[in-house]
């Protein structure tokens, strides 16, 4: 990921040191279980201890022999004389590579779940905050009924927390290690040495590997934070709409001193919110390579190493900076109740259509009667530029199934927003949530 988009501690672990450091970490949690089975003598063990790996001394290793992991090897072994021989003892590669993937997944999710924290915490303070804020509800984008801010916020707030509970299970499935060396059978290293190693890294053991990891974890685990993109770009596009010049309802934060165009001086463009959405498509993108790198060829070929080194450490680095994005506009967004209200009342009162046919309904009306009459009224009042209320209380059937006071009830919004305090109160946000800790907008157990 290029550095516009890296944040410092995501990129710190897919550093090219961060992936060293990591290798260093298997390797001399293998010699130590080694150790404790009397193969790698005590003063050996003590030298390792101290291992590291010069990484250009490294690069110039793998120039000569065009493989990372003997370079890394070789080149680590050169820190420690004579004790490099019981470095990387009876381990192939991938032993090596995909345990320590497996840790650099496993610390990139841990940031990514707290990122997920912070934003969840946020949308929850501004859905709250703006539960009572009347706004129009759109539906294939034409204004339908009328629903609160707050209310669009806390759906979003419940599909945060749901994408925590799927994070939780990508990061718990994708936390495995394995040293079952060349094609997966233990012949050079024990069952018991791969779950001592795999503990002490705090990792679980893959059950059953061939020379690999199986990809299906890591195909679920850029499945999920693909989703996770998804449902940011679902929030950015929202955002995009409500900041149009003609609905102005909200708009993302514009600070002292930006510019939102080279050549017109009074925009001020949504994009922020534009960017997540291209780093959504990235997110995407990504899914289809890791799911290619579920067939591979016997115990394993190495067609899904290259895609990989691109699209794991992107994908979280992407889904990163979009997180902490998202929970800046979001924490920061700024929001016209006015202007809201205004585009409830635009359409002169048509968006109460429903109440006044389901009235009339229930005043005697036969349905199709009722909805017939209720759109003619509405079509001929939206086409006029007229009152769709006048229409309806000059018509002598409405008068002769509604009083004059009854219909004009039907046009406040009031009883249609009367459920969204239950709403809230299904998802546990309170008006107290506001000034709650971060746990408290933390995903429920299942």
């Amino acid at each position: 990921m290029i550095g516009r988009y890296t944040r410092p501690e995501m990129g710190a672990i897919w550093s090219e040191a961060g992936k060293i450091e990591r290798w260093l970490a298997v390797e001399i949690a293998v010699a130590a279980a080694w150790t404790r089975r009397g193969r790698v003598p005590e003063a050996a063990m003590e030298r390792i201890r101290t291992a590291t790996c010069d990484l250009e001394r490294m690069r110039d290793i793998e120039r000569e022999v065009d493989h990372d992991m003997i370079a890394f090897v070789r080149a680590t072994g050169e820190s420690v004389g004579d004790a490099a021989r019981f470095i990387h003892l009876g381990l192939t590669s991938s032993d090596v590579l995909d345990t320590a993937l497996a840790l650099q997944l496993r610390d990139a999710g841990d940031l990514l779940d707290g990122d997920l924290v912070r934003l969840t915490a946020v949308v929850a303070r501004q859905a709250v905050a703006y539960k009572r804020t009347p706004t129009i509800g759109r539906t294939h984008g034409v204004h339908a009924e009328p629903t609160t801010f707050g209310l669009k916020l806390a759906v979003w707030f419940d599909e945060l927390r749901r994408h925590r509970r799927r994070l939780a299970l990508a990061r718990e499935d994708i936390a495995v290690g394995k040293l079952s060396g060349a094609v997966g059978t233990h012949a050079h290293v024990p069952p018991d040495l791969e779950d001592e190693v795999c503990a002490e890294l705090g990792l679980a053991v893959a059950p059953a590997s061939t020379q690999i990891v199986q990809r299906d974890r890591h195909a679920f685990f850029v499945a999920v934070l693909a989703g996770i993109g998804a449902t940011l770009e679902k929030f950015a596009v929202e955002i995009r709409h409500l900041q149009r010049t003609e609905v102005r309802e909200a708009e993302e934060p514009f600070d002292p001193g930006n510019m939102g165009s080279s050549a017109m001086p009074h925009k001020r463009n949504p994009h922020a919110s534009e960017r997540i959405t291209g780093l959504a498509r990235l997110l995407r993108g990504y899914t289809m390579p890791a799911f290619e790198d579920v067939a591979l060829w016997h115990e394993r070929d190495i067609s899904h190493s290259s895609a990989e080194r691109v699209f794991l450490p992107d994908a979280c680095l992407a889904l990163d900076f979009m997180l902490a994005e998202t929970t800046d506009i979001m924490d920061r967004l700024v929001v016209y109740p006015e202007r809201m209200l205004a585009n409830v009342n635009l359409t002169g009162g048509l968006i109460y259509s429903q109440p006044v046919m389901l009235a009339l309904i229930d005043a005697g009306m036969d349905r199709q009667a009722a909805y017939r009459l209720v759109q003619r009224h509405a079509h001929e009042s939206w086409e006029a530029g007229t009152s769709f209320q006048a229409a309806l209380a000059a018509d002598p059937a409405v008068v002769a199934a509604l009083p004059p006071r009854k219909l004009a009830e039907l046009f406040d919004p009031t009883p249609q927003l009367a459920h969204i305090d239950a709403i809230f109160a299904r998802l546990g946000l309170g008006d107290e949530t506001m000034a709650a800790p971060l746990q408290s907008v933390a995903a429920p157990a299942d």
